[in-house]
C-alpha cells in the first residue's frame, strides 16, 4: 500500500492512503500541538486493533457477541533498551463462554497481522528518488531472478523474462504497481492480488502453481486490462477527454446519430444485426458511448477484424461495455498467445454456462490420469486433508472443449464452490481450475459457497451466471453429483504450438457456425487482443442493451452532479425523471451516474431513495420526504450516523406535519436525544436553511471528488500512450 505524507504547520503530518486521511502529531512536551496521536501511538493502536479484529471475526462467524468482552494492550519497555519491548494483550471473556470458545478466541489473536509482521521483523529500504511518480515500480516485490528461465505450459518465453518485460512496459506508463497480498494456503496453489498505487481501482488477481507464475499472471491481467480499458468500464471519462481527438483508441470512428434514432449505416454487419437488434427495437441513442456521454458526436465505435473473411466490422464501444463486461481479453508474450488464451476463456465460461444451466452431469477424471501430475494432485489432497472433499470432472463434453472442472464441497455448511478452467493443454486447464478454486480465497472464505439445488429456476437464471463469471459463487444444480453421467470421459489433447493452439480453437467456433471478431491492441507495447463471438460469449443478455444499458448515467449524471447548483424547477425535473423511471430505490447513485466517489462519504453510499428524500426536503415537499424516510430506516443500510439523522428527520417531521403538535415543544428533548449538531441538521433540512446536508458540492468538473480524479488520471496515461504511437507512425 502506497502511503503519502504531506507536512502541515508545527510538527502535524498528514497520510493520505486510498480514501483515506491520517493526522498526526507529537505531545506538546516535544514541541508538538498535541492535536494527534504520535506515529508511535498509531503503531501500538494497530496492534490492539488488529488483535481484536481476528476476535470480532472469531465471534461473529460463531455469532458470539462481543458486548461483554474486552480487549487490552499494554507495551512493556526494556529500560536498558527502549526498542525492546513486550506486548502485552489481554482478553477478558464472560464467565459463560465455553472453554472451546476461550481457546478460539485467544489462537484467532495469534492471527493477527500486525503481530505476524513484527515478529517476522519487516526489512526497511530507505532510498531518495528524483521523483516518486517515475519510480514506477519499486514495490512491486517478490519478481523472480531475472537471471533464470522457468518455462511453464502455453508461454513461448521464460516467466522471469516475462515479468521483466510486463513490468517495463507499465514502468514506462508510469503505473506504480504494488502487491497487497499474497496467499499460499495449499501445496502448489498461488494467488495474489495488486494494484495501482496510485488508483487502488485499477486492481487484479493472480494465480498459478508457483508465486511467479501467480504473478505473471496478475500482471497479465492487469495489461490485459488496461489494453482493453477495462478498469474504467462504465465511467466517466470527464469532459476533456469526451472532447479529445479520440475517446478510446485512435482507431476508433464516431456514427452521427440519425433523425429518426434508426441506427446509422456502418455500424455492425447483418450477422450481427440478427442477434443484436432481432425485433428493431434497438435504436442509435441506445449506443452512445457511457464514458464520454457525448451524443452530440454520436456513437463510439471499435473496429474488429471478422475471423471469417478479414473484413473490418465497426462495434459500439457501447455494446461491448454491456454484455461482454472482461470476457475475451487476454495480453501474451505475443499476440498468437494472447489469441489462445482469449479463446480458452471464452471456451470455459460458455461451456461453464452449458453445463450448469442444462444440469449437465460430467465424467469424473480418473485416479490414474490425476496420478500424471504430482503437483496438481498434492494441491487437490492439501485441500481434502483441511476437510473439504473435492471433485474432479472432465468437462470437455466428450472431447469436443478444452475444459475441466475441480468442484470443493464444504460439509460444515453444505456449501459447494465449482471452478472451471479452459487452455489447449489438459494440464494446464486442471491446474487453471484448481487455482481459480482457491485464488484470494482462505478456508474461512469457502464457509461463504453457496448451497447446491434441485431448483432448475434458480440454476439456469441469468443472473445466476454472472454470479458464477464474477467470482464463481454462483448456484450449481444437485444433479451435478450424480455419479450417472451424460458424457463419457475423454483424456483430451488440443496442444502444439501457439499457432496450431488458436487455429484449432478458431476452428471449433468455425464448426459451431459462429462468426468471431478480434481486435489487437499494441499500443502501450504490449501484445494484447480482444476476441468477440455474438451469440456465444456475452456475459449480459442481449436485452440488457435496450431495457439496462449503462448509459441511462446520461439522463442523470449532470444534474446530480451539479444538484446544488439546480433551480426547483430542474430539481423537480429531476425528482420526477427518477420517479418515472421505475429504477430501484436502493439504486446506488455511484453506479447509476458512473462516477467514483470516496465509499465512506455519503456520496459514496448515496442510494436513489436518500437521493430523493433529500430533494424533497429541498423543495419542501415534506410529505414525500416523510413517506420514503420511513422506508430507508427500515430498509437502507447505511452508517450510524446517517441512521440518527433520519430517525431524528423522522420525529420532525411527524411533528411538522401534525397540525395539533408543535415543533417548539418537543426541541429541547429532541436535542438531548440526538444532539445538538444533528437536529441543527435536520431543521435546517426541514425549514430549507439546508439543502443535501452530507452532500459535498461538485459539478461535471468532478471537484473534491478524490477517487475518480485519481481514476482519470490513470487513464490519461493509457490515452497520452495511444496518442503518443499514433503520432509516431
Amino acid at each position: 500500500m502506497e502511503i503519502n505524507v504531506n507536512f502541515l504547520d508545527n510538527l502535524r503530518l498528514e497520510a493520505k492512503f486510498d480514501d483515506f486521511t491520517v493526522t498526526a502529531d507529537q505531545p506538546i512536551r516535544y514541541k508538538g500541538d498535541g492535536s494527534a496521536p504520535s506515529p508511535f501511538d498509531y503503531f501500538l493502536a494497530s496492534s490492539a486493533l488488529c488483535a481484536a479484529y481476528f476476535v470480532k471475526v472469531y465471534c461473529k462467524a460463531r455469532d458470539i457477541p462481543t458486548d461483554n468482552i474486552r480487549v487490552s494492550q499494554n507495551n512493556i519497555v526494556d529500560p536498558e533498551d527502549r526498542y525492546n519491548q513486550i506486548f502485552q494483550i489481554q482478553v477478558e471473556l464472560p464467565d459463560d463462554l465455553s472453554e472451546k470458545d476461550r481457546t478460539g478466541i485467544l489462537r484467532s489473536i495469534e492471527r493477527c497481522t500486525v503481530k505476524k509482521v513484527v515478529q517476522t521483523g519487516p526489512e526497511f529500504k530507505i532510498d531518495s528518488v528524483a521523483s516518486l511518480k517515475a519510480d514506477a515500480n519499486a514495490m512491486l516485490m517478490g519478481q523472480a531472478d531475472e537471471a533464470s528461465s522457468t518455462f511453464i505450459l502455453g508461454k513461448d518465453l521464460p516467466v522471469e523474462q516475462t515479468i521483466a518485460n510486463m513490468t517495463g512496459m507499465l514502468a514506462d506508463l508510469g503505473m506504480k504497481i504494488e502487491i497487497s497480498s499474497w496467499r499460499n494456503i495449499v501445496p502448489n496453489v498461488w494467488s495474489l492480488h495488486i494494484r495501482d498505487a496510485a488508483s487502488p481501482l485499477c486492481f487484479t488477481n493472480g494465480k498459478g502453481a508457483t508465486k511467479e507464475s501467480a504473478l505473471c499472471s496478475a500482471l497479465g491481467e492487469f495489461i490485459e486490462r488496461l489494453s482493453n480499458n477495462f478498469f474504467y468500464n462504465d465511467q466517466f471519462f470527464g469532459t476533456e477527454i469526451a472532447n479529445s481527438d479520440f475517446v478510446h483508441y485512435p482507431n476508433e470512428k464516431w456514427f452521427p446519430l440519425e433523425d429518426d434514432d434508426a441506427l446509422p449505416a456502418g455500424l455492425l454487419d447483418d450477422y450481427c444485426l440478427d442477434i443484436y437488434n432481432p425485433d428493431d427495437e434497438l435504436f442509435g441513442s441506445h449506443l452512445i458511448d457511457t464514458n464520454s456521454g457525448n451524443s452530440e458526436r454520436g456513437i463510439c465505435a471499435i473496429p474488429y477484424t471478422r475471423q471469417s473473411d478479414g473484413d473490418t466490422v465497426y462495434f459500439p464501444s457501447n455494446l461491448i461495455e454491456n454484455l461482454f463486461l472482461s470476457n475475451g481479453m487476454s495480453a501474451g508474450n505475443n499476440l498468437q498467445e494472447a489469441h489462445v488464451q482469449c479463446l480458452s476463456e471464452i471456451f470455459e465460461r460458455a461451456v461453464k454456462r452449458q453445463i450448469i444451466e442444462e444440469e449437465i452431469v460430467l465424467p469424473d477424471v480418473p485416479m490414474h490420469v490425476l496420478e500424471k501430475y504430482p503437483s496438481i494432485l498434492a494441491g487437490i489432497q492439501g485441500l481434502e486433508a483441511q476437510g473439504f472433499p473435492i471433485v474432479v470432472k472432465d468437462a470437455s463434453l466428450g472431447g469436443q472443449f478444452p475444459v475441466m472442472n475441480v468442484t470443493l464441497m464444504n460439509p460444515k455448511t453444505g456449501g459447494v464452490f465449482s471452478s472451471f478452467g479452459a487452455h489447449p493443454s489438459l494440464e494446464v486447464a486442471l491446474e487453471r481450475s484448481l487455482t481459480e478454486l482457491m485464488q484470494g480465497r482462505s478456508f474461512e472464505g469457502l464457509n461463504d459457497v453457496p448451497k447446491p439445488t434441485f431448483n432448475s429456476m434458480a440454476v439456469s437464471e441469468p443472473e445466476n451466471f454472472v454470479e458464477h463469471f464474477i467470482d464463481s459463487t454462483g448456484v450449481i444444480s444437485w444433479r451435478f453429483f450424480s455419479s450417472k453421467h451424460d458424457y463419457e470421459f475423454c483424456e483430451w489433447d488440443f496442444s502444439g504450438s501457439n499457432e496450431e493452439e488458436a487455429a484449432a480453437l478458431f476452428g471449433i467456433l468455425e464448426e459451431m457456425g459462429k462468426e468471431v471478431y478480434v481486435a489487437e491492441f499494441t499500443e502501450l507495447g504490449a501484445s494484447a487482443c480482444r476476441i468477440l463471438v455474438p451469440d456465444y460469449s456475452e456475459v449480459y443478455p442481449v436485452e440488457d442493451l435496450v431495457w439496462d444499458n449503462t448509459n441511462k448515467a446520461l439522463d442523470y449524471r449532470e444534474d446530480i452532479l451539479n444538484i446544488h447548483s439546480l433551480n426547483d424547477e430542474q430539481l423537480t425535473d429531476l425528482v420526477n425523471r427518477l420517479e418515472e423511471s421505475q429504477l430501484d430505490n436502493y439504486t446506488d447513485i455511484p453506479t447509476l451516474i458512473g462516477i467514483v466517489f470516496d465509499e465512506n462519504t455519503v456520496w459514496g453510499q448515496l442510494t436513489i431513495m436518500e437521493l430523493k428524500i433529500l430533494s424533497y426536503l429541498a423543495l419542501g415537499a415534506h410529505e414525500d420526504a416523510m413517506e420514503l424516510v420511513g422506508e430507508f430506516l427500515q430498509f437502507n443500510d447505511n452508517t450510524v450516523e446517517r441512521g440518527l439523522f433520519y430517525q431524528a428527520m423522522s420525529a420532525v417531521l411527524e411533528v411538522t406535519l401534525d397540525d395539533e403538535l408543535e415543533l417548539g415543544d418537543f426541541i429541547h428533548n429532541f436535542r438531548r436525544m440526538f444532539g445538538d449538531h444533528v437536529m441543527d441538521k435536520v431543521v435546517g433540512s426541514v425549514d430549507g436553511s439546508v439543502r443535501f446536508y452530507g452532500l459535498s458540492k461538485t459539478s461535471m468538473a468532478l471537484e473534491g471528488i478524490e477517487p475518480h480524479l485519481r481514476l482519470i488520471e490513470s487513464y490519461k496515461k493509457l490515452h497520452q500512450a495511444r496518442k503518443a504511437s499514433m503520432q509516431a507512425r
